[in-house]
């Protein structure tokens, strides 16, 4: 089993920024995958970006830019630098994990709030 648990939300003006991490323990030999998704109220929850463990990075269309996906393997820590916010960007952001050959999502953490004020 995995564990995943997030930090860094918050509070902050549009233009602001924040930093998530999200430190994984347990089998963390099966986080292959991690990503953060979000879910803002009354919609549904959408993938934001993934970093693989060699380091390949997705990014939704709607942060490219803004939003900067690392990973320190070491720490089986995953970070994601968000910039120039918007309100948005608002929502729960979760962090989550899977084996490469698993299309699914298979540990997530409890999320972690972003509210961007206008």
């Amino acid at each position: 089993q995995v564990q995943l648990a997030e930090s860094g939300g918050g509070l902050v003006q549009a233009g602001g920024s924040l930093r998530l991490s999200c430190a994984a323990s347990g089998r963390t030999v099966s986080t292959d995958v991690m990503g953060w998704f979000r879910q803002a109220p009354g919609k549904e929850r959408e993938l934001v970006v993934t970093v693989t463990w060699s380091g390949y990075t997705y990014y939704a269309d709607s942060v490219k830019g803004r939003f900067t996906i690392s990973r320190d393997n070491a720490k089986n820590t995953v970070y994601v630098q968000m910039n120039s916010l918007k309100p948005e960007d608002s929502a729960v952001y979760y962090c989550a994990a899977r084996r490469v050959y698993n299309s699914n999502y298979e540990w997530w953490g409890h999320g972690t709030q972003v509210t961007v004020s206008s």
